[in-house]
Formats: structure tokens, C-alpha cells, sequence
């Protein structure tokens, strides 16, 4: 089903089909993740990624919650979105040989997969809340303050050594 498909019909619709897109891409973030710490170089960034994969798992326990609380069906659909930011990264990260460009490419692709997320996760939240299920918001609110720690953890590394050591 299409974002606009005639399948939506009610906000509840919307919120349960954005639902679906978040659970896949939390999943494929699952499986893009160990491949990101594998190439990195830098510590401090390997260990980001690495805690971030088990923020992932639990992120994806969270959904399956909201999905649980919300009375749906947990399943996915295809997120085109989250499929060409982690496309694109990886085809980066495959053309750049130099370790401290490919760190600082890292940390770049990893932030537009956090920007996305956050994106999706305001939106449920506000959502949730128009649909009277405060509860959901709550957990998600979880997953979003996550995501953007995230952020915050990988602009500090990026502007404190990672573009500094690629620019060089």
C-alpha cells in the first residue's frame, strides 16, 4: 500500500501505516549497522554504532509494543526512504578508500538515517496523541529521545576529530 493508497482512509490508518514504515526501517537499519561498525576505523564512532545497534533491537521491541497497545497487526512496508539513505551510504562508503573520509562519510550517512527516523518518530507521536493514545506516544517519545542522542553523539565525534582528521 502506497503512502496515498486508498487503503488510508482515517488518521488511524495514517498512524498504523507510518508504524509499518518505522518497523521496517528500524529493521534495516538492524541489518545495516554491523557492516557501518565493521568499516569503521575510528574507536569512538565503532563503539557509536554499536551501542546504537542495541538501542536498535530496542527500538524495534518498542514498535512491536505500540503495535501491541494500538490492537495492529505488526508487520512492515517498504520504506523507499530509509532503502536509498542506507543504499546511497553504502555505495559511498564503497567508492571512498581513505580511512578518515570514510569515517567522516560514516558518521554523515548515520545522521541522514537519525534525521529520518526523528522525522517519522515526531510525526507518530504527534499522531498518537490526535488519536487520544498517549500511552503510545509515551513509548515512542522513548525511541525519539534515543534517536536524537544519536545525533547529538555523532556530530560530536564528526566535528570534534572525524572532519577535522578527513579534511586534512
Amino acid at each position: 500500500m502506497g503512502l496515498f493508497s486508498k487503503d488510508i482512509k482515517t488518521m488511524d490508518d495514517l498512524f498504523v501505516h507510518t508504524l509499518r514504515d518505522i518497523y521496517y526501517a528500524e529493521k534495516r537499519i538492524l541489518k545495516a549497522l554491523p557492516t557501518m561498525v565493521e568499516k569503521a576505523s575510528d574507536p569512538e564512532l565503532k563503539a557509536a554504532f554499536r551501542a546504537h545497534l542495541a538501542e536498535t533491537e530496542g527500538h524495534v521491541k518498542r514498535v512491536e509494543e505500540v503495535f501491541r497497545m494500538h490492537g495492529a497487526e505488526a508487520k512492515t512496508v517498504t520504506c523507499p526512504a530509509i532503502d536509498g539513505i542506507i543504499d546511497e551510504s553504502e555505495e559511498i562508503a564503497g567508492e571512498v578508500a581513505d580511512k578518515e573520509v570514510l569515517d567522516a562519510a560514516l558518521a554523515a550517512a548515520a545522521q541522514a538515517v537519525e534525521h529520518y527516523e526523528m522525522t517519522r518518530y515526531g510525526t507518530l507521536i504527534a499522531w498518537a496523541k490526535r488519536l487520544g493514545r498517549a500511552d503510545c506516544a509515551a513509548v515512542l517519545q522513548r525511541n525519539l529521545d534515543e534517536e536524537k542522542a544519536a545525533d547529538r553523539k555523532l556530530t560530536g565525534i564528526a566535528e570534534s576529530k572525524l572532519n577535522i582528521r578527513a579534511a586534512e
